[in-house]
């Protein structure tokens, strides 16, 4: 090993970066599934009004919001037998997949105590696998390049994960029961076919997650002298010093609220506005993954052509486009073309919009590292704590938000047909809301200061103090 690779800057095996990848697509297996099919499933398959599901969807991320800093605080106190932030993704891989499976179980139909019960449990147990997977990252190496090149690894392969997921109406249609040749997943009676198909990914993503855990080696951690000194309040301390890591946070809560708020609408815009088949709604739904596998690897190089803002900026703007082009599409009286048009517009918005929030991740190891420049603390967990109570925070808005309009307008899943309130409400939840959070996201983004020069900087002169 070089002098430079003995400082901390590694260079990391192909194998170890799609290890590493293999986490997140574990846990869009099953996180993914739910914040995009949980509402839905809620409302048309097991039961709950949708005002009742948006409340729990509110009070469960307001549980992760006290739940997150104890755990990012256990995270970097503790040292495991075997790794302080891998040992995770088994401690807490395997109730998290047991969890997940009981969440879309339609034995107890209707009941809010065990929708609760199941999906707190279930968001409990994926703090614990997310929070040291996220500090993970910052663990392996130091060099700003090979992250980049990682998190594009990581993102293809959580893109895979959210591939399958996109696949679930026909996944679910398999098994479903059929009316007239035609497979009905939108109703009770295809409660066991949901149960099977979250059955199917949860296996998936713990032999996943096995996978990850064997090829991650951690390398870049705090010192276990200094890791016993870790508090709680050092998260909040954290964010009141560190206005990159603000930045990134405030980045955070609004582009999960905007991606949660398209993804929860998705399943009801295919089934009222569009009226697709299981079939077309997978179609659909793959567009909006597909452009990730050709964008993400390209990442560094369109980074290193027009930097980080840069980059931030034109992927953004694309995915606004993508959603003024939807507005427009489905407002035309629905035949094929239309449909068409849909998907064109479908492929534009997903563009920019896994292309910015994929690359967001590569930021978390550099607000990282300028904590421990400025403050001598490598808090990983703690940090990675943070940026996760903002990312659900952004997902209560998610959850809350879709639920609050779907009642609002009047939505009523037993419906023959819905009224064209409810059609312009769903609308709005796919292309509007989020379209103005994109904008807000902007102007935040715009205040981040964090050159990768300037990293570059950062990084040596830590290691040069040890």
């Amino acid at each position: 090993m070089d002098n430079t690779q003995s400082k901390g800057f590694y260079k990391l095996s192909w194998m170890q970066r799609i290890g590493f990848g293999a986490g997140d697509m574990a846990q869009n297996l099953v996180y993914q599934t739910v914040s995009i099919w949980l509402l839905f499933y809620y409302t048309n398959v097991f039961g709950l009004a949708s005002e009742v599901a948006a409340l729990m969807f509110f009070i469960v991320r307001f549980i992760d919001v006290v739940w997150d800093p104890v755990v990012g605080a256990l995270v970097d106190k503790g040292n495991p037998r075997w790794g302080k932030y891998r040992s995770w993704l088994l401690m807490g891989g395997l109730p998290l997949v047991g969890l997940a499976i009981l969440c879309f179980w339609n034995g107890f139909s209707g009941s809010l105590v065990y929708a609760y019960v199941t999906y707190v449990g279930m968001s409990l147990c994926y703090t614990l696998v997310n929070v040291p997977y996220g500090a993970l990252n910052a663990s392996l190496t130091r060099d700003t390049n090979e992250i980049t090149v990682l998190t594009s690894t990581r993102m293809f392969m959580a893109n895979l994960g959210a591939l399958c997921v996109k696949s679930l109406p026909l996944i679910i249609a398999y098994f479903a029961p059929k009316v007239d040749g035609v497979a009905v997943y939108n109703t009770p009676e295809a409660a066991p076919a949901w149960f099977k198909t979250m059955t199917l990914f949860a296996l998936a993503a713990l032999v996943l997650l096995f996978f990850c855990f064997s090829q991650c080696k951690e390398r870049v951690v705090m010192a276990q002298k200094d890791a016993a000194k870790v508090k709680v309040s050092d998260l909040w301390m954290e964010f009141l010093r560190n206005k990159p890591l603000r930045v990134l946070a405030f980045f955070f809560i609004t582009a999960f609220a905007m991606m949660s708020v398209g993804n929860a609408a998705d399943a009801y815009f295919m089934s009222y506005n569009v009226g697709a088949t299981p079939l077309l709604t997978t179609l659909f739904m793959w567009l909006g993954t597909i452009p990730a596998f050709i964008f993400m690897p390209l990442v560094p190089a369109i980074k290193r052509k027009i930097g980080k803002k840069g980059m931030f900026y034109l992927f953004l703007g694309v995915a606004i486009l993508g959603m003024m082009m939807m507005y427009t599409f489905v407002s035309i009286p629905a035949t094929k073309d239309n449909f068409v048009l849909l998907c064109i517009a479908q492929f534009v918005k997903s563009s920019g919009i896994i292309t910015a929030t994929g690359y967001m991740w590569a930021l978390v190891p550099e607000v990282i590292a300028y904590g421990e420049y400025t403050t001598g603390k490598r808090i990983s967990g703690i940090v990675n704590a943070l940026t996760g109570i903002f990312f659900k925070a952004g997902m209560a808005l998610g959850g809350v938000v879709p639920g609050l309009v779907l009642a609002l307008v009047g939505f009523k899943a037993d419906a023959a047909a819905q009224t064209p309130l409810v059609l312009q409400g769903i609308l709005w939840l796919v292309c509007v809301i989020p379209a103005m959070l994109l904008l807000l996201a902007m102007w935040i983004i715009s205040k981040y200061e964090l050159s990768d020069e300037r990293m570059d900087e950062i990084n040596r002169e830590i290691e040069a103090r040890s």
